[in-house]
């Protein structure tokens, strides 16, 4: 299966407002995804993460403000979502689930194509099976496979490992750093070592209204090795870094 093209245009947010029940969650946010690599956002629960995440995928629309792309396309058509959940629906086969999106679009599934990522994935022995007869681990294989079926160059994914054991957990994040290279990737997490290890931007949401922070760039490609002492010490600056930006919202 030929690698996908690498992502050539930003994503970017601009002057972006949003409010929830009231209060302002962020004013005038700008924000951008560089092509091709992939941003981790980190803060506190409730700052505004999930939201901005859908509200650069299309679900939310800002009060002010607008997404755009630097090639003056539009977004629309251009993105995959990966939830927490892996949403597969119970009465199709996990090859179904993959084909899922082209038919509900009235196209042809290319089952060559789903084939391809379900051994990448390592499921192929699998592809007949229902979802319930998965392990946690294989359905968000399958999931992942399912939002790489999609051939999007922007993928958003909201905290898609999170409900894994720890060496799951491992195991997918470098599968998925594997396989999502060269797309534009917005990784929300709480973990900091998660987005120390896949992110080639950290950036963290924090403050009433909300603000993002400047980006960490942390040295070398993902996955990177987490026996890396370099890591270790970054996971703890990142983590009293998130400490403070807790305590200032509390």
């Amino acid at each position: 299966m030929a690698r996908a093209p690498r992502a050539s245009f930003d994503v970017i947010v601009r002057q972006a407002s949003l409010s929830y029940a009231g209060a302002p969650l962020f004013q005038g946010l700008d924000f951008t995804l560089h092509g091709g690599d992939c941003t981790c956002l980190l803060g506190p629960s409730g700052v505004g993460k999930s939201s901005l995440l859908r509200l650069i995928a299309g679900l939310l629309r800002p009060e002010r403000g607008a997404v755009a792309c630097s090639d003056g396309r539009p977004l629309a058509g251009r993105l995959a979502w990966m939830g927490q959940a892996d949403n597969l629906l119970p009465w199709l086969t996990v090859i179904a689930n993959l084909e899922l999106g082209a038919r509900l679009r009235g196209e042809r599934a290319d089952r060559g194509r789903a084939e391809a990522l379900l051994a990448r994935v390592g499921l192929s022995g699998q592809r007949d099976q229902l979802p319930a007869t998965l392990s946690g681990g294989q359905r968000q294989r399958a999931a992942l496979a399912r939002t790489l079926m999609e051939e999007r160059p922007v993928v958003l994914m909201d905290e898609p490992f999170s409900a894994l054991d720890a060496i799951t957990r491992t195991r997918l994040q470098a599968l998925a750093a594997q396989l999502l290279e060269g797309r534009t990737v917005l990784l929300v997490t709480h973990d900091p070592l998660e987005a120390l290890r896949l992110g080639h931007r950290i950036q963290i949401m924090a403050g009433q209204p909300a603000r993002i922070e400047p980006p960490i760039r942390p040295a070398g490609a993902p996955p990177r090795d987490l026996h890396d002492p370099a890591l270790l010490v970054r996971q703890g600056e990142l983590l009293a870094r998130l400490a403070d930006a807790q305590e200032a919202a509390a």
